[in-house]
């Protein structure tokens, strides 16, 4: 499974290397220390929708698209990983979505995890789309 911050990184990473660019000019230009940069595109660190903000600013980059990539790339990593079978004898056997799956008022679908729901519901919530994104600026 794919962390938020370690996909996020990777995208401000891919984005200033393909400019070229220097952590330490991005660092300078977002005004954030190069160590905390470096750490951020490590996905080492989460960042604050500020220094994201900061970051995106530098790199010339629409936050809003760094969010749809990230989103883009873990809806892939998610189908790919829910492809793959799971180990013999590790954790519970995986079952299909309940027949009688929920669908709550914002569009999140709940499932009992497993056969007997052991594991609590898994809620899995539709990525918003790209017509409804709003970008606020960062004062």
């Amino acid at each position: 499974m794919t962390l938020l911050r370690e996909a996020i990184g990777e995208s401000l990473r891919r984005a200033r290397v393909a400019q070229s660019r220097t952590l330490r000019e991005v660092s300078t230009s977002a005004r954030v220390s190069l160590g905390y940069l470096s750490e951020v595109e490590r996905g080492r660190k989460e960042a604050s929708s500020e220094l994201l903000a900061a970051i995106c600013q530098a790199l010339d980059l629409p936050l809003a698209q760094v969010l749809f990539d990230v989103g883009s790339a873990m809806a892939e990593a998610d189908k790919a990983a829910a492809k793959q079978p799971e180990p013999v004898g590790v954790g519970a056997p995986s079952a299909p979505p309940a027949p009688n799956a929920q669908l709550s008022a914002a569009g999140a679908k709940v499932t009992p995890r497993g056969g007997d729901g052991a594991f609590g519901p898994r809620i899995v919530i539709p990525a918003p789309k790209s017509d409804r994104l709003v970008l606020v600026a960062a004062k």
